[in-house]
């Protein structure tokens, strides 16, 4: 029953996040929207153009959600599969107290986050991005243009996905050419925007 139970939550938060989703702005193509002085659990603080290298993929992700949650263990391994190759960083865009930057330094440590994760209390960055659920992706080439948004994979579960939707992007991107996705829908708890 318990069981039955938190699916039919998870179920209920994945679906608020689609039905407030809206209409979105950010497109294909568009440039990644610029952000400075976002602090980081490293005790820094962060700006676009602290990402040099050719890809950068931006998540868009929190604490509190149980999908973004599921999400982290996929989201470590992409970040050390692409080591050195390109750009990762997770930024937190919910005001809820699971999701403030000293909780977000607990849950890296716990986890040992190897990406940065940053805190934006403005919510700006998300807003910037669309971004309607925790988590969702994104991908920029070298001249920060998107060029996919939406999904890491085709399952909550990481023992059923069977499409990696955003490493078959960064795989394109990194030598030049278009992803054959550039949009699927992101799966997970709405963003609480204030």
């Amino acid at each position: 029953m318990k069981r039955l139970l938190a699916a039919a939550l998870v179920t209920g938060i994945v679906l608020v996040g689609y039905t407030q989703a809206g209409g979105s702005k950010l497109k294909i193509g568009d440039a990644a929207p610029a952000f400075s002085k976002l602090p980081g659990v490293d005790g820094k603080d962060h700006s676009l153009g602290d990402y040099k290298k050719d890809v950068l993929v931006i998540a868009i992700t929190c604490n509190h959600c149980p999908v973004a949650v599921a999400y982290e263990d996929r989201m470590i391994a992409f970040a050390k599969k692409y080591a050195g190759k390109i750009d990762f960083v997770a930024i937190n865009v919910n005001n809820l107290d699971a999701d403030k930057l000293d909780k977000m330094k607990i849950r890296a440590q716990e986890k040992g986050f190897t990406y940065d994760y940053l805190y934006d209390s403005s919510q700006k960055i998300g807003r910037a991005l669309s971004a309607r659920v925790t988590p969702e992706f994104y991908v920029f080439n070298k001249k920060r243009e998107l060029v996919y948004w939406g999904a890491m994979d085709d399952s909550n579960n990481a023992a059923k996905a069977s499409k990696n939707y955003l490493s078959a992007a960064v795989d394109s991107t990194l030598v030049g050419k278009t992803p054959a996705t550039t949009k699927t829908n992101a799966r997970g708890c709405s963003v609480k925007y204030e």
